[in-house]
């Protein structure tokens, strides 16, 4: 009989990996791709480096003949405003409603603000391609560019802009970039090399206000000092795009555990007819908590196993995959496999002074491996990793 018309909300990359993979399925039915921006599904992470650089302006995923090969009713340019599950209908911001017999919410997420900032010209977010654009006319060689928060946008930007030649300063209220995501270890790595770029990284310190008439001027930072700025980049994180299913009944993830939409390990919700895939979808994982996973990667098999479930009632039999993510930052990609915490044991295994390869421990075994601009070191340890090998069996006798 089939699961009839099929609409999904969020016309990014989990939207569209969600649409290829019911076709894979074998779904022969209605699919409607909802999107709040009018562009056809786009890469976002290329935003932050080869788009505000100006090295390109198509990071178009797929041209709009693939959607028409995947019979698909693109519907963009118009965000899902409320959900009403019992009636099993979405209603969009410009008033249209939408009937379906299962839902997927691909919605991903959204910059985060700092509350209280005066609402000056030069102060960006970076989410979508008109922020992108909109940053890269004001990084204009030989101004100062402050970019608030160390996280891997923070960081991306910041190297853009010193690729642009303006001068940076870079602040992080956390001990050092990247902190919480990489240990206060392998985060000195990544601001020595940013040190090494010319950027000014200050470490535990973050914004308390700008400064400024109509345009940022500068800010007075959490310490005290003032620092000229022409522009700033808020890069504090992102929090699920959620908004829309107030009062739809669908199970949200508390916030301080990361938000979002809870699912099991398929993506059902707490509807039975509502999935959910990518940033926005908090899963249970096999330790049986749920959790959200902020990588590019995560989404296509979130989608796969999502489509599959929906289309059959059972997941696909497929070997677990190892996490992997990455992160361009001047001439050295960042590459991690697994899942590094920042409470893990690190182990510097190499360091040449600008690239270098570390292990993380955990309970004795390793559990994640993280280098910079060392791609065959870190992707020859997939299976050690993926079998939590214990972390004496990967050290050199020293015990480095």
């Amino acid at each position: 009989m089939g699961v009839g018309r099929i609409v999904i909300v969020g016309a990014g990359l989990g939207g569209l990996r969600t649409t290829e993979e019911l076709r894979r399925a074998g779904h022969d039915g209605e699919i409607v791709l909802v999107g709040d921006e009018s562009h056809l599904p786009y890469d976002r992470p290329p935003l932050s480096k080869d788009v505000v650089r100006g090295e390109t302006d198509d990071v178009t995923l797929k041209p709009a003949d693939h959607y028409d090969d995947l019979r698909v009713d693109l519907r963009l340019g118009s965000a899902a405003a409320a959900l009403d599950s019992a009636a099993r209908t979405v209603t969009l911001a410009d008033g249209t409603t939408l009937d379906y017999d299962h839902l997927v919410i691909a919605t991903g997420l959204t910059p985060r603000r700092i509350p209280g900032l005066a609402d000056l010209a030069g102060v960006h977010v970076l989410r979508t391609l008109e922020d992108a654009h909109a940053l890269r006319g004001d990084l204009v060689a030989g101004r100062t560019a402050l970019v608030v928060g160390a996280g891997f946008i923070g960081c991306e930007v910041a190297a853009s802009a010193r690729a642009r030649g303006l001068d940076v300063v870079l602040v992080e209220p956390q001990p050092t970039p990247l902190a919480s995501v990489l240990g206060e270890q392998v985060g000195a790595l990544v601001a020595r090399l940013h040190t090494g770029e010319g950027v000014d990284v200050r470490s535990g310190i973050g914004l308390d206000s700008l400064v400024g008439d109509d345009r940022v001027t500068g800010a007075v930072l959490s310490d005290g000092s003032q620092i000229t700025a022409d522009l700033v980049v808020i890069g504090i994180g992102s929090h699920p795009v959620t908004g829309w299913l107030d009062d739809s009944g669908i199970a949200l993830a508390d916030r301080a555990a990361g938000g979002g939409v809870l699912a099991d390990a398929t993506g059902r919700t707490s509807d039975p007819n509502v999935w959910v895939v990518g940033d926005v979808a908090s899963w249970q994982q096999p330790e049986g908590e749920h959790r959200r996973v902020e990588h590019w990667s995560n989404v296509g098999e979130q989608a796969k196993i999502a489509a599959h479930a929906l289309v059959t009632g059972a997941a696909p039999d497929a070997p677990a995959q190892v996490p992997y993510f990455w992160s361009d930052q001047y001439d050295v990609k960042i590459q991690a496999l697994g899942e590094p915490s920042g409470t893990d044991t690190v182990h510097i295994v190499r360091d040449d002074g600008r690239k270098f390869l570390a292990y993380y421990e955990r309970d004795g075994n390793l559990v994640a491996v993280v280098g910079g601009g060392l791609a065959g070191p870190v992707m020859k340890m997939r299976a050690k990793v993926s079998g939590r090998v214990p972390i004496g069996d990967v050290l050199d006798p020293a015990g480095v």
